[in-house]
């Protein structure tokens, strides 16, 4: 296989997978944009009909059935609903996306094959194939694994992140004599704009509740799908609190508590790894250029010294 040739399958390659990334994020983006305007506008979507029935939306259904299939195959255990859930997209058009988007990578993988075979000059390129055909199915089952456990790794340190600020309203609401539904449908209600994450799971959370769920269970549902350590830990509180009743402020600070010291550890470990690493960078650049500003002059005069001498 010439250069020439494995260069234009290389680009090709690249420019097939960053435009299945890019269409996959915006078919997401574009999914999550029309859930909010549909909840916006849901009466005037009912009165219009159905907005979905055209070339475009029966071809996203077409490759959202092949990503079906194919995470039906490469996921028996069911471990993408659990990533969805944590990411995010538990709307049916953002799943419909996802399922598109797992269509699309193998789609582009087999362009890229298809390409190498009518493009490729080398007369070994059927050796080539199956190789490539290989790389390009590996790649199309695992670049869609990546994006969402990535997405879903995002959205827990989102989460992770406004647990703190969720203790202190919570220990506010418990002072003023609300129970424990009451305080978060008041965060639900009032602080959304503070905690959007953990607002968008409590307003799930309060829907089952007022279908009868019992409270307690809905809790550790919630704990157990966004596998979060520190809301597990304040959930486990007030599942405590709801189940036996006691006080609910002392077990909320001390959680705080420790919460915040694991952080001040965590910011540590972090400050001592990117000292660390700033003295690899100072040993590789900085000191090279020091020393020859240094110890340059010497060294040219020892070697002038030595040619005076043999001259």
């Amino acid at each position: 296989m010439s250069p020439q040739t494995l260069g234009i399958l290389v680009t090709l390659a690249l420019l097939c997978a960053a435009g299945a990334v890019l269409l996959g994020i915006g078919l997401v983006r574009g999914a999550r944009q029309r859930e909010r305007l549909v909840e916006r506008v849901a009466p005037l979507l009912i009165d219009a009909g159905d907005v979905g029935s055209d070339d475009r939306s029966r071809l996203l259904e077409r490759m959202a059935k092949g990503g079906r299939a194919i995470e039906g195959w490469v996921d028996p255990d069911n471990e993408s609903a659990r990533l969805m859930s944590q990411a995010g997209w538990r709307s049916t058009e953002a799943r419909v996306a996802w399922y598109a988007f797992q269509g699309l990578i193998p789609l582009a993988g087999v362009l890229v094959v298809a390409a190498y075979w009518w493009l490729g000059d080398d007369p070994k390129k059927s050796l080539y194939l199956p190789l490539l055909g290989f790389v390009a199915f590996a790649l199309s089952v695992l670049i869609p694994r990546w994006v969402l456990r990535q997405a879903a790794a995002r959205r827990q340190a989102r989460v992770k992140a406004e647990v703190p600020l969720f203790v202190h309203l919570l220990v506010l609401l418990f002072d003023a004599g609300l129970s424990t539904r009451q305080a978060l449908s008041s965060m639900v209600r009032e602080g959304g704009g503070v905690l959007p994450e953990l607002g968008h799971e409590f307003a799930i959370l309060l829907r089952s509740l007022d279908a009868g769920a019992d409270t307690g269970e809905v809790l550790k549902n919630l704990a157990d799908l966004l596998q979060v350590d520190d809301l597990g830990n304040i959930l486990a509180v007030l599942r405590q609190v709801d189940r036996f009743g006691g006080e609910v402020r002392e077990p909320l600070l001390e959680a705080l508590a420790v919460m915040e010291q694991n952080r001040s550890l965590e910011l540590r470990e972090e400050v001592n790894l990117m000292s660390g690493r700033m003295t690899v960078v100072m040993v590789l650049f900085f000191f090279p250029a020091l020393l020859i500003f240094v110890a340059g002059p010497a060294f040219l005069s020892v070697i002038k010294a030595l040619n005076d001498v043999a001259g």
